[in-house]
């Protein structure tokens, strides 16, 4: 009795979150005049002219471009740093751990709003705004914090054990944590890593405010720019969220097995 309802509250759920989803992308083949008609699950025209206003009259390339290099780098400088100072906190004898992960979670939870205006003056005295290391560093600061707790906790759960085997035949500390703690923690790392690249992919606040032109706007900026004064293409909308989302799809698809058998792995051992 209870299979049968498992599996129906699952494909009520699934269903609840997939057409939301796939309303989305019909919406976005769906001509303009036809969006605010009745609701049709399968629409009875398809169009791409959407999707032709987005890349020949917006050049939403160039967006996609600044979205992809920012969230790449900030990722690329992230990982290597937390990985080293999880690794620290994890299994070195560090004097007030506790606290310290505590102050780390905090900075990676402050509000965004409330440092805006002295990150802007600071990029600006540095001539940083408009490029891509002013929205990298400001985005370093909070992926780095989250990307620390989130390995800290995950190296924990590793065995010493191979570890303490390898420095007990000679390898130093940082022999046996390159050769024997990184392979083990790979899927940690990399579900680390998707996270870090949503969060850069997906941030609004500080690729707002500091940049200044279309030149080095990221997606969700210049997604909410699309709206006129008098109108709202949401037809563009749509067909840029659809493209937005095919980087971040193809990035889980890709890296899912390492996120399961990381979260697996960092459940059941101790």
């Amino acid at each position: 009795m209870r299979r049968p309802v498992a599996v129906a509250g699952s494909a009520v759920l699934l269903t609840g979150l997939a057409l939301p989803l796939y309303w989305m992308l019909v919406a976005s083949f769906t001509p303009e005049a036809e969006l605010f008609e009745a609701p049709r699950l399968i629409p009875s025209t398809l169009s791409l002219a959407h999707y032709r206003a987005l890349f020949d009259a917006r050049d939403f390339w160039i967006p996609i471009r600044n979205s992809l290099v920012v969230a790449g780098a900030t990722t690329a400088v992230a990982l290597p740093v937390a990985t080293a100072c999880a690794y620290a906190i994890a299994r070195l004898p560090v004097p007030g751990r506790g606290v310290l992960l505590s102050v780390i979670l905090a900075v990676s939870m402050f509000p965004q709003i409330s440092i805006v205006g002295p990150l802007y003056l600071i990029l600006r005295a540095l001539r940083l705004l408009n490029t891509y290391p002013g929205l990298v560093l400001p985005y370093l600061t909070f992926s780095t914090p989250l990307a620390v707790w989130l390995l800290t906790a995950f190296i924990r759960r590793l065995p010493r054990d191979l570890e303490q085997a390898a420095m007990m035949d000679g390898a130093s500390r940082l022999r046996a944590a390159w050769d024997v703690l990184l392979p083990l923690a790979a899927p940690g790392i990399a579900s680390t890593a998707i996270l870090t690249f949503l969060y850069c992919w997906n941030e609004f606040l500080f690729a707002l405010s500091f940049t200044l032109g279309p030149e080095r706007y990221t997606v969700p900026v210049s997604v909410m720019l699309f709206r006129s004064r008098y109108r709202i293409p949401w037809g563009e909308v749509l067909a840029a969220t659809v493209v937005a989302s095919i980087p971040v799809v193809i990035l889980v698809l890709t890296c899912q097995r390492r996120i399961v058998a990381g979260l697996s792995a960092g459940a059941s051992k101790g």
